[in-house]
C-alpha cells in the first residue's frame, strides 16, 4: 500500500482510461444512457452515483484506510447522514464541547424524542457514560474549540463491548494527524468544507467506513435524501486534498511558532492548543478589548470557518457556538473570553506581527 503522502497527491488521477487523463474530468451530466435494454454503465442517474463523485469517494476511502466512503453536500450533511441511519430510540454519548451545529442538530432531535443524549467533558467521564443501554458514541477529538482529547481506541473497545457504535468527527485533525476507523471507529466524518478542501471555496462533507453492511444503510439513505456533492465540488475537494500533506505540516509549523508567542503576551491569559494541527484557542486578559482586537487584525480575517490557506479567526459565542445558550458555554469553559485561530500556511513571522500589534490596540 502506497504512503499516504503519495495517496494524496494521486487523489482523482488515472481514472479515464479513454483518454489518459492526469487530473479527474468533471462529469457535468445528470443521466447516462443505457447501452442497451437491462444493461447498464454502472451510472444511471448522478444523485445516486456520479463518476467524479466516485473518484472522490475512493481516495477519501483511501486517506483513511476504509473500504467506502460517500461525499456530502456539507459537513452538516454528513453528520446527519451518519446519524440518521440509526433508530428512534438511540441513547448516545457524545463529546460535550462540540461544533456548535452539531449541538443544534442533536438539540432539535432530542427535542423531537428521536434520540436522547449524554454529554461528557473528557474521556473519564465518557468511559463512565457508555453502558449496556449505550447504542452510539459520537466523539470530537479534539474538540471544538475546547481542543479536548480523548484515546478513540480505548473509548472502541469500551463502546464495542457494550454493543454501541463509534463515531468520530476527524475534520480537525485529518488522516495526517489521526486515523480513527484504525482505532477501531465504525464511522469517520469530515466536514471537507475544511482541511480536506483547504481552499475556503467549496462546501462538503464526508463519511468513511470499513463495514459494508453500514455503507448500505448509509447509500440507500444518502441516495434517497439526495444531499450528494455536486461534480465541480467533488473536483475542488479532490485538488485541496493533492497538499493536505504540505499544508498541515505547515500550519503545525506555524501553529507552534505562534503559541510561544502568545504564552508571552501579557494580553493573553491562557493558549489552548494540542502540539498538532492548525487550531488554537485562547483567552484573552480583558475580555471588552475582543471587538478592538478583531477590528485590528490586518492579516487573519475574522470570519467563521476554519482549515483554509488563510489564517482566520473566529469568536464562537456570538459565531459558530451562538446556538449553545450561554449558560450550558460557560459551564464546560467555552466563556466569552475565548478565542479560536486557525492557522493557514503564511509566514509565521507575519501571523505574529499581526496578533501582536492588534492585542496592543
Amino acid at each position: 500500500m502506497s504512503k499516504l503522502d503519495t495517496i494524496l497527491a494521486h487523489a482523482g488521477n488515472h481514472r479515464d482510461e479513454k483518454t489518459g487523463a492526469l487530473v479527474s474530468p468533471i462529469h457535468f451530466s445528470t443521466t447516462y444512457q443505457h447501452p442497451e435494454f437491462g444493461k447498464s454503465t454502472g451510472f444511471d442517474y448522478t444523485r445516486t452515483k456520479n463518476p467524479t463523485r466516485a473518484n472522490l469517494e475512493e481516495a477519501l476511502a483511501q486517506i483513511e484506510n476504509g473500504n467506502f466512503a460517500l461525499a456530502t453536500s456539507s459537513g452538516m450533511a454528513a453528520i446527519v447522514l451518519a446519524l440518521e441511519i440509526f433508530p428512534v430510540g438511540t441513547k448516545v454519548v457524545a463529546s460535550r464541547d462540540l461544533y456548535g451545529g452539531s449541538f443544534r442538530w442533536f438539540n432539535e432531535q432530542e427535542e423531537q424524542g428521536k434520540f436522547s443524549f449524554s454529554y461528557t467533558n473528557n474521556e473519564k467521564e465518557m468511559i463512565e457514560a457508555i453502558t449496556a443501554d449505550t447504542d452510539l458514541v459520537y466523539i470530537e477529538t479534539p474538540t471544538n474549540p475546547l481542543m479536548i482529547e480523548v484515546d478513540i481506541k480505548k473509548i472502541a473497545e469500551i463502546a464495542h463491548k457494550n454493543g454501541a457504535k463509534v463515531i468520530v468527527d476527524n475534520t480537525f485533525y485529518t488522516p495526517i494527524y489521526q486515523r480513527p476507523l484504525e482505532l477501531g471507529a465504525d464511522i469517520v466524518l469530515h466536514s471537507a468544507t475544511k482541511y480536506l478542501g483547504g481552499h475556503n471555496d467549496v462546501l462538503a462533507g464526508a463519511v468513511i467506513v470499513r463495514d459494508e453492511q453500514l455503507y448500505e444503510k448509509l447509500l440507500q439513505h444518502l441516495n434517497t435524501t439526495g444531499a450528494t456533492l455536486s461534480p465541480f465540488d467533488s473536483y475542488l475537494v479532490m485538488r485541496g486534498m493533492k497538499t493536505l500533506a504540505l499544508r498541515m505540516e505547515r500550519a503545525t509549523d506555524n501553529a507552534r511558532k505562534i503559541v510561544a508567542a502568545l504564552e508571552k503576551n501579557p494580553q493573553v491569559k491562557e493558549v489552548i492548543y494540542t502540539g498538532k494541527g492548525g487550531m488554537i484557542s485562547f483567552k484573552i486578559a480583558d475580555e471588552s478589548k475582543i471587538p478592538n482586537f478583531l477590528n485590528h487584525l490586518k492579516i487573519i480575517t475574522f470570519a467563521e470557518s476554519l482549515g483554509g490557506v488563510e489564517s482566520l479567526v473566529t469568536y464562537p459565542s456570538t459565531q459558530t457556538h451562538h446556538d449553545i445558550p450561554a449558560e450550558i458555554r460557560a459551564s464546560y469553559g467555552l466563556t466569552d473570553d475565548l478565542l479560536r485561530l486557525s492557522i493557514g500556511i503564511e509566514a509565521a513571522e507575519d501571523l505574529i506581527a499581526d496578533l501582536t500589534q492588534a492585542l496592543e490596540k
